[in-house]
């Protein structure tokens, strides 16, 4: 299996913006942005690195968090509309920041509590919108909408089927704390989800039995490549050909090289002289990610800043077929968040 880089965009039309302008390119189609935000999303987006400096690291060591807990309905609807990155339709497409979840409990503040502001926000009037892909609450980057169920249910058709011909849609970057053995191949191990200690987790299962898979264990499947390593790190692009809780996170966990930033499953990897190994999933409770001190000078974070380092995982592609008979295929991007350009900036990782 091949990762198709960005750069090469085929007959594809390519969706998307940087910071600082929209990508354009021979035979791109320049993405039309909904006009304006509100003061409130834009603190809470802004790039912060320009701010003064205090010392070293500055004012915020992450740049570009949202900070959910200090925000009202009303702000999340304006983060959400300064973070559209195209509307073109009945689709509309979103840089999902990390720490949001898509959908939780009545009353919490989610994506989709919001949706109906949002589409009378950007102007849908009563055409609300739903969701038909996006990205895991920990995970930053593209989260698809759509105000037409017609729309919607045809590309989540396109979707499922795409995951039966084992054929990738989406492609995701990671920064991992260690470099995996081999620069590209493929992830498999049937995974589960258990509630343990009030806490849902993934727990992988080796040899599974026919009653296993009647009892809720999937086989799963990701597709990895290498783009940069360096620093005891690697940025490695990501292909899930399935879908499963966390699957992304635990498979890195599987390879030795968890998912910087990951509090969940980091710690199922242990280390004894130098060499790492695998600890029991089940009897290993979630904990703080604990980078070495090498990492933290590299990173340029203390301790304290280490153990709030958001997850560097980010959906930043997906694949859509044409919306019409002969429409070219339609190719989704959405750039990394400032704290992840910070951190391959610290790393020297550089992608290609």
């Amino acid at each position: 299996m091949r990762t198709v880089p960005a750069a090469e965009m085929g007959g594809c039309r390519v969706l998307g913006q940087v910071w600082g302008g929209w990508r354009r390119g021979p035979g791109v189609r320049t993405a039309s942005r909904a006009a304006g935000s509100g003061t409130e999303a834009r603190h809470q987006l802004r790039h912060r690195g320009s701010s003064k400096r205090s010392g070293p690291l500055g004012d915020q060591p992450f740049p570009g968090l949202l900070q959910l807990e200090h925000l009202s309905r009303e702000g999340l609807v304006d983060a959400l509309r300064a973070a559209v990155v195209d509307q073109k339709g009945p689709l509309v497409t979103l840089n999902k920041p990390p720490g949001l979840p898509v959908t939780g409990k009545p009353g919490e503040l989610t994506l989709f509590s919001v949706l109906p502001e949002l589409s009378q926000s950007l102007g849908l009037r009563d055409r609300e919108l739903q969701v038909v892909q996006a990205s895991g609450k920990e995970t930053s980057g593209l989260v698809l909408l759509s105000s037409c169920p017609q729309t919607a249910s045809h590309l989540q058709k396109f979707f499922i089927y795409s995951r039966r011909a084992r054929r990738p849609t989406a492609t995701y970057w990671a920064i991992t704390d260690g470099i995996p053995a081999t620069s590209e191949g493929n992830i498999q191990a049937a995974l589960k989800l258990e509630h343990i200690d009030g806490v849902d987790l993934v727990i992988p299962v080796k040899s599974p039995s026919r009653k296993d898979f009647q009892e809720g264990v999937k086989r799963t499947l990701s597709h990895f490549h290498v783009v940069a390593m360096g620093s005891g790190c690697a940025l490695v692009q990501l292909q899930p050909l399935t879908v499963f809780p966390s699957q992304l996170q635990v498979h890195m966990v599987l390879q030795l090289c968890p998912v910087l930033g990951d509090h969940t499953y980091s710690a199922r990897v242990g280390t004894v002289l130098g060499q790492r190994f695998l600890l029991p999933a089940e009897s290993t409770k979630p904990q703080r990610q604990v980078p070495d001190e090498a990492l933290l000078r590299r990173l340029r974070l203390t301790p304290s800043q280490a153990a709030q380092l958001p997850l560097h995982l980010h959906l930043h592609c997906l694949h859509l077929p044409g919306m019409r008979p002969r429409e070219a295929p339609m190719k989704l991007l959405a750039p990394l968040p400032p704290y992840f350009s910070r951190s391959l900036q610290c790393l020297g990782l550089h992608q290609q």
